[in-house]
């Protein structure tokens, strides 16, 4: 395929690459100008659309910057399951803790399950962000593309349903991957463990018992999740990626204003994911009666309430330290192997045409 036939836009630059600092001298000049900036002798010429990636190559990009990120970040996937499941439902200081921190917990888990127990369901964690983040990244490159995101709000909510759309399609892999990293030994168990013996006989234990249906169970504590999640990410790294653009701490085009906003867009990412992963990771794990419904919540709104009952507000931030730990580098990997690929196509597109 040619480069002209992955692009339907003129050839521009990245929609995630750094503004040049000519534009921005122009932008500045244009402020200071005398000129009123709307008389009917100053042509203001249409702003142009950034370009178009062929959307397949543009979901593959998405899947593979995650997938890259992801193998580097699940044992911290580990032990913030195992973390967030600890003591549940059960008030402070009435249960024995196995994992205190992001350290002590890589410790005992590599301790107990050996090296391999660091890297508990990476398979199917590499399927849901996969699946996940190439439809999420790629539909929200295509709403940059046509215009969507320029909108007042547009950004926000672009990220927030390509979010719920990568989530809900995902869910299956999330699910698998939350019974796998809750899986250890007796010893040091948490929460409820649904012995598997691999990411087969999961999915294949799940759809016998539950039916397909059952594959899609806890998804509606997902798709909030990633909903907020996706929205803070994306909107954030692009609205930093401009800011650290506009100071011109860097040379433009350089990898590390995508670096610097991918870490700003970490911690923003953790703050407001953090209780909404912890709904998640209990509603995944829940055991189910013979009507396959869930023992311990009815559904998001139920496990929200019974969290604050019985843990404390400070119950929906379990797990912060990896969440944050975990979310912060893979939000840098991913941003930025993303931002790189998406540059490096471009690239070779406009060499190409």
């Amino acid at each position: 395929m040619t480069g002209t036939q992955l692009m339907n836009y003129p050839t521009t630059n990245s929609p995630f690459s750094s503004p040049s600092s000519n534009s921005i001298l122009l932008q500045s000049a244009a402020m200071t100008s005398p000129v009123p900036p709307f008389s009917r002798t100053t042509s203001v010429p249409s702003p142009q659309l950034p370009p178009a990636l062929w959307p397949p190559l543009d979901f593959a990009l998405g899947a593979l910057s995650c997938c890259g990120a992801c193998v580097f970040t699940n044992p911290l996937e580990v032990v913030k399951t195992r973390l967030q499941l600890q003591g549940e439902l059960r008030a402070r200081g009435s249960y024995r803790q196995h994992y205190r921190g992001v350290l002590q917990a890589l410790w005992v888990v590599g301790r107990t399950d050996g090296l391999r127990g660091l890297q508990k369901g990476l398979s199917a964690g590499l399927m849901y962000q996969g699946l996940m983040n190439g439809v999420r990244l790629g539909f929200y490159s295509y709403c940059d593309t046509v215009g969507f995101t320029a909108a007042p709000g547009g950004s926000l909510m672009s990220g927030a349903v390509a979010g719920a759309l990568g989530a809900f399609i995902a869910s299956p892999a999330y699910l698998v991957k939350t019974h796998l990293q809750a899986q250890t030994v007796e010893a040091i168990a948490v929460g409820h463990q649904h012995n598997h013996q691999g990411v087969s006989s999961a999915f294949a234990n799940i759809y016998r018992r539950e039916g397909v249906v059952g594959l899609w169970r806890g998804v509606n504590g997902a798709v909030p999740r990633v909903m907020v999640g996706s929205a803070a990410q994306l909107a954030t790294f692009s609205s930093a990626k401009e800011w650290v653009a506009r100071l011109q701490w860097y040379s433009p085009n350089s990898w590390l204003v995508a670096l610097t906003a991918a870490c700003i867009s970490g911690v923003a990412v953790t703050i407001t994911m953090t209780p909404f992963d912890v709904i998640s990771t209990r509603l995944y794990n829940q055991p189910v009666d013979e009507r396959h419904r869930g023992r311990l919540y009815l559904g998001f709104s139920d496990c929200l309430v019974k969290v604050c009952r019985t843990e404390g507000f400070l119950g929906l931030y379990k797990g912060m330290g990896p969440v944050f730990f975990r979310l912060c580098p893979h939000t840098v990997l991913s941003m930025l192997f993303w931002d790189l690929m998406r540059q490096r196509a471009f690239q070779d597109v406009q060499n190409e045409s």
